[in-house]
């Protein structure tokens, strides 16, 4: 079995302007799609993200304040998924609560060794 990480896009403006309904809506998708995914087998775990981050970069580990996007979209949360092939989790990632309002999600597949041999690295 596989691992993908679902990255969720968030367009930081457009949440701002939520109402507390509209988000405990949200809030409750992502509840019950997470549970549909768990029941599914395909859950390995998920979060949210908070919006502050820290970047360090360069040889002197110079130390950033972010969010680091170049675009008014945040990285909201994570989905750490597992299934037997990409085609699966497309399927399934196009029922992402974060689409509702207009996010995006992002799909990475998580390096196994086989992977590594492979590419060199």
């Amino acid at each position: 079995m596989k691992q993908f990480l679902l990255l969720l896009h968030e367009d930081i403006e457009k949440m701002g302007e939520l109402s507390p309904k509209e988000m405990e809506d949200l809030a409750n998708a992502h509840m019950a799609w997470a549970e549909k995914l768990a029941e599914s087998g395909h859950l390995i775990s998920g979060d949210g993200l908070q919006e502050k981050a820290v970047l360090i970069s360069g040889e002197n580990a110079v130390v950033k304040d972010g969010p680091y996007m170049e675009s008014k979209e945040i990285i909201g949360g994570y989905y750490l998924l597992q299934a037997e092939n990409m085609d699966t989790i497309l399927e399934i990632a196009k029922g992402c609560p974060c689409h509702i309002w207009g996010g995006t999600t992002e799909i990475r597949q998580i390096m196994d060794m086989e992977d590594y041999a492979e590419s060199n690295c």
